[in-house]
């Protein structure tokens, strides 16, 4: 599949690239990878480990550092879940380090106000010179609304009924200021022109909010919109709304179906497919030859105990106690159980339990020790990345960290064939996020209709 734009009343052909992102997580998305003799115990709250994730990153070329976010912990979350930074706090600081990469930070729709949001991704966005992405997430766990006072956890549905209305709210809170407005001509006195600010004026069911917001829009419009819900109403919340959709898949063929998926809505929505980007996150485990990255892989699965499994794989299911069920026998009959947390995840977790006649034992250490395809030397997998990304599998990568070094090696051996195979960048093509994406700038709405009319 090819884009194409207008130069000089040509059209231009332009070779469809990879897009690139790294999941910056402290001590690891495991129970255990802090444990490693090479991971720092305390890089979830660390700003120097931070940055060197963030510059290298950006060494590579990468399209955006990603940090992900939840709103709720008790005693068996994951240790990185356990004391680690907000994400737009810490993203600020990297853009101050950084001056091409992306900064894509999760922020929650169901424990947050939407004035409040619009504001501060569009001060990071103008912090970073148009650098900012919001991934949308809706909460998936019941014990966030003990955090926040505001009674009984929405309904799954609710949740993503919310998010619909609340992403635009705070779109049309970032057209509050046409590109222009601010003139700030200090010989007349003329600090903003009134025709260019626009009040929202908002009466929903579910928001109630007049605008206009108190910043400016930045370089890129808005802050680029990621989504990270595959569930039936995740995957129409993205169609409808995001630019860039966060998923996970074991397979190429699953990953071609929810491909089509989102791109078919998409176009049913009237959007253009191209303009919105799918990309798994995948755990590289990467060794200069087959048997270094079983090495890597085993170091670290060796560190899981069977307890710190089952309160892993507890955590989709609402913090549910697996201890209480007997370790060999059949995966229990959980009913709904997790259909109101993480629906897309349980689900699968629950399927593929019955299908492959796992025990409990099997399954918790399935999710607690995932190996995926994307392991082995940097040639095979980069041959991965670039058989999902031809095939159209995947517009692009979120690189997640389940073994020490794993961006680093990513970075330093398969970026550089990936590079060589010409289906990824050398140098950045832009300086903001949308124009490293290939994403347009959304024209601001109201000087739409200034000129429509």
């Amino acid at each position: 599949m090819c884009c194409c734009e207008c130069e000089g009343g040509n059209r231009v052909t332009l070779q469809r690239k990879l897009k690139l992102g790294a999941n910056i997580s402290g001590v690891g998305n495991s129970m255990s990878l802090w444990r490693h003799p090479e991971v720092a115990n305390d890089a979830s709250v660390n700003l120097d480990y931070y940055k060197q994730q963030a510059l290298k990153a950006e060494s590579g070329k990468l399209d955006f550092v990603f940090i992900a976010d939840g709103l709720y912990i008790n005693e068996k979350s994951n240790p990185h879940f356990l004391n680690r930074f907000e994400p737009l706090t810490i993203l600020s600081a990297l853009g101050a380090v950084t001056s091409q990469i992306g900064l894509v930070a999760t922020l929650s729709t169901s424990y947050s106000e939407p004035f409040t949001v619009a504001r501060q991704f569009s001060s990071l966005d103008h912090i970073s010179g148009g650098r900012a992405g919001w991934n949308v997430v809706t909460s998936p766990l019941e014990g966030s609304a003990n955090n926040f006072g505001k009674g009984e956890h929405p309904s799954h549905a609710l949740r993503y009924q919310i998010a619909d209305e609340y992403v635009q709210v705070v779109k049309g809170l970032w057209d509050s200021w046409e590109d222009d407005a601010f003139v700030r001509d200090k010989e007349s006195g003329v600090f903003f022109d009134p025709d260019k600010l626009h009040t929202l004026n908002h009466k929903g069911r579910f928001f109630s909010i007049q605008g206009p917001l108190n910043i400016g829009r930045s370089r890129q419009g808005h802050p680029v919109v990621f989504q990270a819900g595959s569930s039936e109403s995740g995957r129409d919340l993205a169609a409808r709304t995001a630019e860039a959709v966060y998923t996970a898949h074991e397979t190429i063929e699953e990953a071609k179906l929810f491909y089509q998926d989102i791109k078919r809505r998409a176009a049913a929505y009237g959007r253009n497919p191209e303009q919105i980007l799918i990309l798994p996150g995948i755990n590289p485990v990467i060794g200069r030859t087959q048997e270094e990255a079983e090495r890597k892989y085993q170091e670290v699965a060796d560190l899981v105990t069977i307890e710190s499994a089952l309160d892993y794989l507890g955590r989709y299911f609402e913090h549910h106690d697996f201890s209480q069920y007997p370790l060999d026998e059949a995966f229990p009959e959980l009913g709904d159980l997790g259909t109101n947390s993480f629906r897309a995840t349980t689900d699968r977790i629950k399927a593929e339990a019955k299908e492959l006649n796992l025990t409990l034992r099997q399954a918790a250490l399935r999710a607690a020790t995932p190996r995926g395809d994307f392991h082995g030397t940097p040639e095979a997998i980069a041959d991965l990345v670039e058989a999902w990304f031809r095939e159209e599998a995947a517009d692009g990568f979120v690189i997640r960290t389940t073994i020490p070094k794993a961006l680093d090696d990513f970075v330093n051996l398969v970026v550089p064939i990936l590079q060589e195979r010409g289906i990824y960048r050398t140098e950045y093509e832009a300086d903001t996020l949308r124009g490293n994406l290939g994403i347009a700038i959304p024209v601001n709405r109201y000087a739409k209709e200034t000129v429509n009319n």
